[in-house]
């Protein structure tokens, strides 16, 4: 019962939807604000509904077919983070929505082909990991600066640069993993530089978003601190990175990231008060 469950928790894209909120959360740490709660619960809801419907819309692949018995549960589970999404989106900024149906396209597109191509986002060759990294970044960064009433400014372009280039690293476990899935045309990264070479890749990108914390006008020492040993451990987990890896390893472990990152940030700020 208990594997049943933590299967459900991952293939319901709860932990992914878990992490997106705790990096809304670290956004809030970095610009001193405060998210409402319904805010919390609408960008949960809108990333469970969006990652299922980009996973299940059209099952395909191998990895996927194991999924099948507990697919109903998961259309089930999609079906009220839905009517959530719903409930807890008429009490936000119209602006949020504005920017959340925007960001809402990409996801739509990633899955459904485009009009003009007759192909989705993902199957054009060389950008899935992109148009990913680009939603994270506009959903944990502009989307909580929007709510707020915020103007966008240095801090938040900085922010928004750098949670980009760490999402893109955060995704390269789960590249090297599909390598066995994905097909040659859509050039993924692992496909186009090697293993070692994106691994590489990785880790520079990791210290390119550490040096952009210091060109923030209102940064933290303890939140560098924090985010330096955020980046440490992300890259040892590139680095431990392999074709075939443990099954929880990128969707449990990779991804718990950014859950670990924020109670860090909270525990420093109740210590710090």
């Amino acid at each position: 019962m208990l594997k049943k469950a933590f299967d459900f928790y991952i293939n319901s894209s709860i932990h992914v939807s878990l992490a997106v909120v705790a990096l809304a959360l670290v956004t809030g740490f970095s610009l001193s604000i405060k998210l409402d709660v319904y805010f919390l619960i609408f960008l949960f809801c809108s990333s469970v509904s969006g990652y299922n419907f980009v996973k299940y819309a059209s099952v395909a692949g191998l990895h996927h077919r194991s999924l099948a018995r507990s697919l109903r549960s998961i259309q089930v589970f999609s079906v009220m983070c839905g009517l959530g999404m719903i409930f807890t989106g008429l009490v936000l900024r119209w602006e949020t929505l504005l920017t959340c149906a925007i960001l809402a396209l990409f996801t739509l597109f990633y899955a459904v082909p485009l009009f003009l191509l007759k192909r989705n986002l993902r199957s054009i060759a060389g950008i899935k990991v992109f148009v990913i990294a680009l939603v994270w970044a506009g959903t944990t960064v502009v989307l909580p600066v929007v709510e707020n009433g915020l103007e966008l400014y240095w801090d938040v372009y900085i922010i928004a640069l750098q949670r980009f280039l760490i999402v893109l690293t955060l995704m390269i476990p789960f590249e090297i993993r599909d390598l066995a899935y994905d097909t040659m045309a859509l050039h993924t990264l692992p496909q186009v530089m090697g293993i070692k070479k994106v691994k590489l890749l990785g880790v520079s990108l990791l210290v390119i978003g550490f040096l952009l914390e210091y060109t923030i006008d209102d940064f933290k020492i303890q939140q560098i601190v924090i985010l330096c040993i955020v980046l440490l451990i992300l890259g040892f987990l590139i680095t431990l990175s392999r074709k075939r890896q443990p099954k929880y390893y990128a969707s449990f472990i990779v991804e718990a990231v950014p859950i670990f990152w924020v109670i860090l940030l909270s525990i420093a700020e109740d210590l710090i008060a």
